[in-house]
């Protein structure tokens, strides 16, 4: 008597551990190493410290993220940071602003900001997505949450200290909704209260002047 095939729930529930057996348990995904500050077009220096911006409006400035960024409204901007002064340089401190041409100023987007982004109200209830099986995979609130959480462990800041003689960089993202278009053309990035920790001093502001790589608008969510 020949056998009869396994219903396919089964055969998916007999086959699912071979199947995330042979899935990464974690994609690895690295930036850029940073260049010193100085090498990047958009700098600027004070009292041995040079803050270059970097915004990721072209494919080959935007980070290799888990999530689209760009394609939801917000700009990744990559800060670097290099310090040639003799003491280190403290940015607990630091408020990091982007100014736009009509003086809207912007501060880096939080979670929160960012999950909100991803996350509706059409959402709510997750995407199903069938892949052919009877069993949909549902991908809600809590896979943007991993996913923004895991980008900003391998994207942004390590450290917001930079020893004397080092660099550091990592990515911010900003909100383009409602600002001018293009919203690079004329606008800045404005570091406050960046600090020599040894002495405690604030540095003079850093204003960094931003131009578009391209044309390119980040789409609206």
């Amino acid at each position: 008597m020949p056998r009869r095939p396994l219903p396919a729930l089964t055969r998916f529930l007999f086959l699912a551990p071979a199947l995330l057996l042979a899935l990464p348990a974690h994609a690895e995904r690295k930036p850029k190493p940073p260049l010193p500050a100085a090498q990047y077009p958009m700098h600027v220096t004070h009292d041995g410290v040079t803050i270059a911006a970097e915004p990721g409006d072209t494919k080959d400035t935007r980070p290799d993220t888990r999530l689209d960024y760009f394609g939801h409204g917000l700009m990744p901007i990559r800060v670097i940071v290099t310090n040639d002064s003799a003491e280190p340089v403290n940015l607990d401190d630091a408020r990091i602003h982007f100014i736009a041409a009509d003086d809207t100023v912007l501060p880096a987007a939080t979670a929160d900001d960012m999950e909100r982004r991803f996350f509706t109200m059409k959402s709510a209830t997750g995407t199903k997505i069938p892949l052919g099986l009877p069993i949909p995979i549902t991908v809600g609130k809590k896979d943007f949450e991993k996913k923004i959480k895991q980008d900003d462990d391998d994207f942004g800041f390590k450290t917001t200290t930079i020893a004397p003689h080092t660099t550091v960089a990592g990515y911010l993202y900003y909100d383009m909704d409602g600002l001018p278009t293009p919203p690079l053309t004329k606008a800045y990035l404005q570091l406050r209260q960046v600090r020599l920790a040894t002495s405690n001093r604030v540095i003079e502001n850093f204003e960094i002047p931003l131009h578009a790589s391209t044309e390119a608008t980040p789409a609206k969510p």
